[in-house]
């Protein structure tokens, strides 16, 4: 297995620094993401072989943009896993970190041979409502589920990339609490094995996986009339669009 240089979102502690902490130790080149310096300080102290780390609010827009300049400047990056995600915050908080910033960084920031997009099978209970998006009022399980619709919308679109999405459990993290009843250590492999892994079976895409095994995931992902209308409102409300094809070779399958 050749050395890759992955970026992760989200990576300051939880299921983002096992990824970063299991994928460096693995011989990969790592970059972390801290939402201030204070909390970057201590990630690289829990990651010490961490390549950096890099800072931004991903509930400001402005911010998410200026990481996704950063993280040009410092890559390429082979895969980007999009980890970053709050759960007991405002409608505009969820709406912007669990769907708008990951959005907008894979319209921003090179594109890298695969992405992974970290939901939840609570998306399975997400509501396919555009105008409550447009409106900035959704839930988690809807801004987990849009994270679905896009990792589908963008394998799709990039022939290039293998774009899939996780459900990593309910898993005992600072978000997911003490007594989660799902395994820490699952909860992560996931994420890792299609980062970075040769095997065949991590490299498909427009996929939904849950612990190494595809899963179960809510019908209107499927929709293509959906997640245009769906890129289009996050288009609306970001000013940033999804590019086309870039002319490069396609993988070898898809999903």
């Amino acid at each position: 297995m050749r050395s890759r240089r992955i970026f992760i979102t989200g990576s300051a502690d939880g299921l983002g620094q096992l990824a970063a902490r299991r994928l460096s130790e693995q011989g990969h080149r790592v970059v972390l993401h801290a939402r201030n310096p204070k909390r970057a300080r201590e990630a690289l102290t829990s990651v010490s072989k961490a390549e950096g780390v890099l800072v931004a609010d991903l509930s400001r827009l402005e911010e998410v943009k200026r990481l996704a300049e950063e993280a040009n400047v410092i890559g390429p990056f082979d895969a980007v896993i999009h980890n970053a995600g709050v759960y007991q915050a405002s409608n505009r908080d969820l709406l912007t970190v669990n769907t708008l910033a990951p959005y907008v960084l894979t319209c921003l920031i090179h594109r890298p041979e695969r992405l992974i997009y970290i939901s939840s099978d609570l998306h399975l209970h997400g509501r396919a409502d555009l105008k409550a998006l447009a409106s900035e009022r959704i839930s988690y399980a809807d801004s987990k589920f849009y994270l679905v619709l896009l990792a589908k919308a963008v394998a799709r679109k990039w022939s290039n990339v293998y774009a899939n999405a996780v459900d990593p459990g309910w898993v005992p993290t600072k978000m997911g609490g003490p007594n989660a009843p799902d395994d820490l250590e699952k909860g992560v492999e996931t994420q890792v094995w299609l980062a970075a892994s040769d095997d065949p079976q991590a490299k498909v895409s427009g996929r939904y996986f849950y612990h190494l095994r595809e899963a179960r995931y809510h019908p209107r992902a499927d929709d293509l009339a959906l997640q245009e209308d769906f890129l289009a409102v996050c288009e609306k409300l970001t000013g940033v669009a999804l590019l086309k094809e870039e002319n490069r070779s396609p993988r070898k399958e898809t999903g």
